[in-house]
């Protein structure tokens, strides 16, 4: 009976020792690679619906479009995505402490943009930005601050404040800085708009590489400038 049911089998016993084999080969692969992604310095990318990928496939936002920037160069860096949807500097401030894991090494914060689309004060939003660049700091980590284009229709004061806010803060505080995310979009709305979505807020795929392409060489620089602390 034994034989009848080996024999039976849609496999011979030296197909399945093969398999589980391979299937051993392949687990030691996956182990070596989930190895090299831990070992990786782990930047937090800090924010809002830009940071978390609004209406895009997951792969077409902006943290997995910057990973695979990153790796084309070898950087031996993992983005981790911390964005928030509809997030506003204040929510950013209250929630910086228990984002900081132990394993963050580094992070670059990129909040303001529903602060402006609600007029929100520019004081408030600064205040709330400083409290999030003092937390970084106290927990010995660098920050690259990257700024927001305020819409023109609060005023032009209000435009010069608000966008005049990152870079007083990134001095004030010593800050690697990035003037504008959308900046790479076009100097008018009207250049940025067919990079984006059809709401005219969010970058759509290819206007997320733009941005990506701008923004990756100062996120180079903030490894660089973790990388001695590992």
């Amino acid at each position: 009976m034994r034989n009848n049911l080996l024999r039976d089998l849609p496999f011979s016993y030296g197909a399945a020792r093969a398999m589980r084999k391979a299937a051993m080969a392949f687990a030691l692969i996956c182990l070596g690679a989930n190895a090299s992604f831990a070992g990786s310095l782990r930047i937090l990318a800090f924010g809002d619906s830009l940071t978390q990928g609004y209406g895009l496939m997951e792969a077409d936002g902006f943290v997995p479009q910057l990973q695979g920037w990153l790796d084309a160069r070898s950087a031996g860096v993992t983005v981790v995505n911390g964005g928030v949807s509809g997030d506003t500097t204040a929510g950013g401030a209250a929630r910086i402490a228990w984002s900081l894991s132990p394993d963050i090494k580094a992070v670059m914060v990129t909040l303001g943009g529903n602060d402006m689309l609600r007029g929100l004060a520019p004081s408030e939003a600064k205040a709330n930005l400083a409290k999030i660049i003092e937390a970084v700091q106290a927990a010995d980590l660098p920050i690259l601050l990257v700024g927001m284009q305020a819409p023109s229709n609060y005023g032009a004061e209000y435009k010069a404040e608000f966008e005049g806010l990152y870079a007083e803060l990134a001095e004030a505080y010593g800050t690697l800085y990035e003037p504008q995310f959308l900046g790479a979009l076009g100097a008018t709305p009207a250049e940025a708009l067919v990079w984006m979505q059809s709401d005219a807020i969010h970058p759509n795929e290819a206007g997320v590489l733009k941005i990506v392409e701008a923004l990756g060489p100062r996120v180079l620089e903030l490894a660089g400038a973790a990388a001695p602390r590992e």
